[in-house]
């Protein structure tokens, strides 16, 4: 926070940033949708930036993290499960193997907004060899409801705390 408030006029590189960390394969189990939510709102209310420039920015960075993690599954494709990060990792990547087989294509939009598997149903998609099109058609959607949802978030955050400003 500290860094945000002393370069305000930069803050908008965050949100790009932030949006592709919380939903790239491995990393994203660390990182957090709510520090993404709260830069969010903090250059909003302090009108650093418009709504739509934040959601533009987030859905740049989560479609990209997408597409990054839908074409390492392909590149790796079963090679994935003998992998030292799939071994770790079992019990999650087994979760979003269940996930993506309960709920077919719909798993990509679903994925995109379950926090738990967000970073781990691309890739698992790209080991399934869904087609790229399809892949990027579905995840241009999920991308944009996601998108939309931060939007409302920080909307409604600033509607429910006037003057949210956590660098005061």
């Amino acid at each position: 926070m500290n860094w945000l408030n002393a370069n305000k006029q930069h803050a908008w590189m965050m949100i790009p940033l932030l949006a592709f960390l919380e939903a790239c394969p491995g990393i994203g189990l660390l990182v957090s949708g709510v520090v993404l939510l709260t830069v969010s709102t903090i250059l909003y209310t302090e009108q650093l930036a418009t709504l739509a420039q934040i959601m533009s920015l987030a859905f740049a960075g989560a479609c990209l993290s997408d597409h990054l993690g839908f074409y390492l599954g392909r590149w790796l494709g079963d090679k994935l499960h003998h992998t030292g990060f799939a071994k770790k990792r079992a019990s999650q990547l087994q979760k979003s193997e269940r996930f993506i087989l309960k709920h077919g294509a719909s798993a990509i939009v679903l994925g995109r907004l379950v926090p738990a598997v967000r970073s781990l149903v691309p890739m698992m998609v790209g080991v399934s060899a869904t087609s790229r099109i399809k892949f990027t058609l579905i995840d241009v959607l999920a991308c944009t409801i996601w998108a939309t949802g931060l939007g409302l978030l920080v909307v409604g955050l600033d509607t429910l705390m006037p003057g949210f400003n956590v660098l005061s």
